[in-house]
């Protein structure tokens, strides 16, 4: 892919993600869980989302945070993955 001036697009690095622990009453995570059952993200997805929205509302949203990762497969441009059984050859 080119950008405008027909030098090759910048490819953004994936950040590493920060993995925390997070203890919640079990009926609020099956209320969380089936919100995001419902939008089709994982719970995990659903909560950064929760999150990342509540920060953007009180204005504590980081101006150098990056988007949200991208749901589901990546895309076709990206090649096949070698570790998967179902890709063709």
């Amino acid at each position: 892919m080119t950008g405008p001036t027909g030098e090759p697009a910048p490819r953004h690095r994936p950040r590493q993600r920060k993995q925390v622990l997070l203890r919640l009453d079990p009926l609020v995570y099956e209320a969380l869980a089936r919100w995001a059952g419902d939008e089709l993200r994982s719970a995990n997805a659903q909560i950064e989302f929760l999150l990342r929205r509540a920060l953007a509302e009180a204005g504590r949203l980081p101006g150098g945070t990056g988007p949200l990762p991208r749901r589901g497969r990546p895309p076709a441009s990206a090649g096949p993955d070698p570790e998967d059984p179902v890709a063709e050859p």
